[in-house]
Order: C-alpha cells, then structure tokens, then sequence
C-alpha cells in the first residue's frame, strides 16, 4: 500500500494523468482496473480516473509494493553543463547547443536538454523527486536538435502551465535568425501554407492548399543582410508546427544554410551539414494578465548568435 498527498504541484490534474506520473511502472490497463474495483481511493473514497485533485487529497493504492517502486534517478547520469540565460524561482531559459535533443528521442541516452536541467535543479537542492509524487521539471517549448537557442523551463506545475497557456496564445514572441541560400526577392513577409508531417520519413511537407492531415503554418521573415549570394533573416513564428521554418523557407526556394534534410546537401558539406538556424531572442509580450509570472511582461532576453557575425549583425 502506498499513499500521495497531493501538493501545490500536483494539484488540478487528473487522477489518471497524476498516477501515471507518480507511478510509472504501473500498467495503465492495471491502472484503470484498479480504480474501478476500487483499490485506488481519494480521501479513503471511491474515485474515478477524471477526478480532479486539490492539494490536500491523499491518493491510497492497495496494491503490491513492485509495482510502486520509486523511480530511478536518470538524470544524474547527464553531463552538468548548461548555459542559463535567465533563471528566477519559477523558470529557467536555457541556450541549448547544437546537436543536443530537447527530450529523448529513438536514440536513447542519458544526455537530453530536459536531463541536464533536472541534474542542475537537483543538485541545487531545489527539486528532489522524492519531495514530489509527480511533478519534474519540464520544458516548455522545444526546437529541433540541429537547431540552437533559447527553451524555457519551468520549475513548478504553476510555471508550466502559465507558459503553456502563453504559447498557445501567442503572447510569448518567438525570433529566430538564419541563413539562407539565395535572396528572397521581397525584403520582409508573410509565408504561409499547410503542413503535414511523414512519420515514416519523419520530414514533413509544405502544400498550398488545404490538404487532409495537413495543418495552417504561418511565419513572417525580414531579410537582415545579404552576402555571397546568401541571407541573413531574422523569423518569427505565427504557427509553432514541426520543422516549420526549415520546410516553409525551403519550399519558398530558400532552404536554410547546412540543413540536410530540406536543403542542398552538395553545399551543405561547407557547414559540415550544420544548419544555420537558431531561437535566438523571447519576448514576454503579455496582452493579457500573467498570474504569478506577471512579473515577466514586456521582459525580452536574446542571446548571440555566432554564425550571424559573419553578415557583421548585430551592427
């Protein structure tokens, strides 16, 4: 038997959602049975899996203890080194390098964005799993693995979920710079299409029309400089879709610089097939009340970008 005290952390989630978080070597088939024959109770009282927790409940599993066993710490095995662009009590922005995934991807591994920061919190002492039934640190947002730049992390479920909510909204400001092969004719605009992901090629397309299985992705780009038949663009995401801008500048005739797998592979090869894109400046643009991380608003952070030297930007 095992009981949770559901705290601020836990606290408005699904019992479902909760348990499987607080006990991931729970089956979710054996997880939903014993909810139903009543060996999962909140408040020693019958429960049902959409239940809402409130802090306070305790959460009591009548079952065996192997199947509660505590969650092993994975996280101490990643690398400790992180380049924090910003931290306070609630989040963390992190410059992520090229070439480290956000999360776990089909090469498992103990060295993911998300590991690190769970290793740097835990080392502060201001995050310690066995203080937690559910919660860990999470990211926010995320960019591709070839792709440099700013992730927000946030420290506590409040964090999260009001940076969620921000980027849903679109009043968090998203820019990134990259570089281009060719000159986009018109300076400044608008690209917009329908983007559909191949799972099986895991690459996606860009049409022009809608399409089944194909959702709206709009960006807006401004040429910055121009040099050796290439460009520098500063784009802002209107849509956040899976490799958006790295397929709409491509299928606009423009793929970015050192991509292989939207671009020119025979140039590419001067890059080392390192794609010249990075997540380089956030924006707090808050239309709308930010709650506990109110404080926030109107706040920007950017971080250099070294391969925009080479168009001599930021002047």
């Amino acid at each position: 038997m095992k009981s949770f005290t559901i705290n601020n952390n836990d606290a408005g989630q699904r019992l479902d959602k909760f348990l499987r978080k607080a006990a991931p070597q729970l089956p979710p088939s054996l997880l939903y049975r014993a909810i139903r024959q009543k060996n999962i109770k909140i408040n020693k009282k019958r429960c049902a899996p959409s239940d809402k927790l409130a802090p306070g409940d305790v959460v009591s599993l009548y079952l065996p203890d192997d199947l509660l066993a505590p969650r092993e710490h994975d996280f101490l095995a990643a690398p400790d080194t992180l380049e924090i662009v910003y931290e306070d009590e609630n989040i963390l922005l992190i410059n992520k390098p090229q070439g480290l995934l956000v999360h776990e991807g089909d090469t498992p591994g103990p060295d993911t964005l998300i590991l690190r920061v769970q290793r740097y919190l835990y080392q502060r002492g201001e995050w310690d799993p066995a203080r937690e039934n559910s919660f860990t640190p999470a990211l926010c947002n995320r960019i591709d693995r070839n792709t440099c730049g700013i992730v927000i992390a946030a420290k506590n479920f409040g964090a999260l979920q009001i940076i969620s909510e921000k980027l849903r909204a679109r009043e968090i400001t998203k820019l990134y710079l990259c570089i281009v092969h060719g000159v986009p004719k018109k300076k400044s605009g608008l690209l917009s299409g329908y983007l559909r992901r191949d799972e099986t090629a895991k690459k996606v397309q860009i049409f022009h029309r809608q399409t089944p299985g194909a959702k709206s992705a709009l960006l807006k780009y401004q040429v910055i400089a121009e040099k050796g038949g290439k460009a520098l663009l500063e784009v802002q995401l209107l849509t956040g879709r899976t490799h958006q801008i790295r397929a709409q500048l491509a299928a606009a005739g423009h793929p970015i610089w050192g991509d292989a797998k939207y671009g020119d592979s025979r140039e590419n090869k001067q890059r080392g097939n390192r794609q010249a894109l990075c997540a380089y400046k956030l924006v707090f643009s808050f239309t709308s009340s930010g709650q506990e991380l109110d404080y926030l608003r109107g706040k920007s952070f950017e971080i250099s970008t070294p391969f925009a030297e080479e168009f001599a930007w930021p002047k």
